[in-house]
């Protein structure tokens, strides 16, 4: 039987080291390569294609959920799993959307071989920590007051479809509207509500939607 191939994705050397040890302890688990920063992470996807991603929220260029997100655009199939320090509610939330395979932390290191089998036998894992959260999270369905930062109705559907994790390709197909009008559009939204990118954006939706009229 080949082992399940991995591929991790962590700032700290350390720490990877570590993992690897774990991971490796069990004789069906293979670490194939290594990142240091979210930026590395979709050309190890594209050169190992390995069957599994453990990736790091917090590195120094680019982030895991930008990372994980690059992944998945390219290969909507691919497995990702977070395994972090930071239970923050607009990581889970965007983890979730985005279609993470899961999101536990790293003080539960003991769980990971667990975890990582339950991905590929085609399950979702949360850390207790994370799980017991979720529904808190994902409740509040509430409709925000768009009106006042002055967006369009076309502007917040979009701005929706983005907090779900659809790309520009997917976007412009959802809504019958070329690739570069979808570009030029979110170059608005994000100047009208000054922000930086589409993580940042997904970010605002969701920390606004429960608690705006």
């Amino acid at each position: 039987m080949m082992p399940i191939r991995l591929i991790i994705v962590d700032d700290d050397k350390l720490i990877t080291l570590s993992l690897k040890m774990i991971i490796e302890h069990d004789p069906e688990m293979q670490v194939v390569a290594f990142g240091t920063d979210g930026s590395d992470a979709l050309d190890l996807y594209t050169r190992y294609k390995p069957d599994l991603v453990l990736l790091d929220i917090r590195m120094k260029t680019t982030d895991g959920l930008v990372a994980g997100r690059q992944i998945l655009d390219a290969d909507p199939h691919a497995k990702i799993l977070y395994l972090t320090t930071f239970a923050d509610d607009d990581y889970i939330i965007q983890a979730l959307r985005m279609g993470a395979r899961g999101y536990i932390l790293k003080q539960n290191y003991e769980s990971l071989g667990l975890a990582i089998h339950a991905v590929m036998a085609g399950q979702r894992v949360f850390g207790d920590d994370v799980a017991a959260r979720i529904p808190d999270l994902i409740s509040g369905e509430s409709t925000p007051d768009w009106e006042q930062f002055n967006l369009r109705e076309r502007e917040q559907t979009m701005i929706r479809l983005v907090a779900e994790g659809l790309n520009n390709k997917e976007i412009a197909a959802d809504l019958f509207l070329g690739e570069g009008t979808v570009r030029n559009t979110l170059s608005v939204i994000l100047d009208k509500l000054q922000l930086r990118d589409r993580t940042q954006l997904a970010i605002w939706y969701y920390k606004n939607q429960h608690r705006l009229n």
